[in-house]
C-alpha cells in the first residue's frame, strides 16, 4: 500500500481530466517527473475503461477517482474487481455510509498488501452551503465534513478527500490518523472555474494535506511539465 509522501515532489496528484487517453498518457509523460501520481477520474475511466489504468500506471502511480455509492455488496464487489488492476488509491463517497465502507475495507483487504488506499470523500469542492441546503444538508459544508469525516474512519476508510478549507479542522478533531488528499487546489493567479471552496498548494499542506490534487492549471498550461514542476517547487521551500 501507498505510505505518505516524505518530500514536495510526492504530494502533488495531477488530475488528467479528459476522455482521450492519448491525451492523458501524454500529460502524465511530461508531469510524471514533478508529481507523485496521476488521476484517474470518471469521464477517462468511462470512455477507456480499466485497461486505460495500466497506461497511465507506466509513468507514475494512479489515483484512481471513480467516488463509489452504491448498496454495500455493489460496492464490496466493485472494489474487489478493481483492487488488482494496480491503483494505488481509490475513493468512495462517505455518503455511502458506514456499512458500505467496512464492506469495501474487506474486499480491498482481500487483495493483499498491495490493495490501493481507499479514501472516503466528503463533501465535494464544488459544494457549498447553499447547495447542500439544497440536498437537505443544513449546517454548512464544515459540520458535513466532520460528521461524515469521523464516520469514515471509524468504518475503515484510510483517509478521506475533503476541501482545503476543511484540512485542518479534521487534523484539529482526528489527528494524524486520516490521510488526507485535496482537491480545489489553484496556484496564485489561477481560475476558480466549477471549484467553490479552493487554497493555494502551499495553504493547503501548511494546514495538514498529505496530498493536493491540481488539474486545469497544470494540463491546461503551456508547459505542463513546467507548471507541475513549479507547483512542486513552490511546496519545497
Amino acid at each position: 500500500m501507498l505510505h505518505r509522501p516524505t518530500g514536495p515532489k510526492g504530494r502533488l496528484i495531477v488530475a488528467l481530466d479528459t476522455p482521450r487517453l492519448d491525451q492523458a498518457e501524454a500529460l502524465a509523460g511530461q508531469v510524471a517527473p514533478s508529481a507523485g501520481l496521476v488521476k484517474l477520474g470518471l469521464e477517462l475511466f468511462c470512455a477507456a475503461g480499466p485497461p486505460a489504468l495500466a497506461r497511465l500506471a507506466a509513468h507514475a502511480p494512479v489515483f484512481l477517482d471513480l467516488k463509489l455509492h452504491d448498496i454495500p455488496n455493489t460496492v464490496a464487489g466493485a472494489v474487489g474487481s478493481l483492487a488488482p488492476l494496480g491503483a494505488s488509491m481509490l475513493t468512495l463517497h462517505a455518503g455511502g455510509g458506514p456499512a458500505m465502507i467496512t464492506a469495501a475495507r474487506k474486499a480491498a483487504e482481500a487483495a493483499g498488501p498491495a490493495r490501493p488506499i481507499l479514501l472516503a470523500v466528503t463533501v465535494l469542492t464544488s459544494m457549498d452551503a447553499e447547495q447542500l441546503g439544497a440536498v437537505g444538508v443544513a449546517g454548512g459544508p464544515a459540520q458535513q465534513v466532520l460528521r461524515l469525516a469521523r464516520m469514515a474512519m471509524a468504518a475503515g476508510a484510510d483517509g478521506l478527500v475533503c476541501s482545503p478549507r476543511e484540512v485542518s479542522l479534521i487534523r484539529d478533531a482526528l489527528g494524524e490518523a486520516p490521510m488526507l488528499v485535496v482537491p480545489g487546489i489553484r496556484p496564485v493567479g489561477s481560475a476558480a472555474g466549477d471549484q467553490a471552496r479552493i487554497a493555494t498548494p502551499e495553504d493547503a499542506v501548511a494546514a495538514g494535506a498529505d496530498w493536493i490534487v491540481v488539474g486545469r492549471p497544470i494540463t491546461e498550461a503551456a508547459s505542463p511539465a513546467a507548471a507541475a514542476a513549479a507547483i512542486t517547487a513552490s511546496l519545497g521551500r
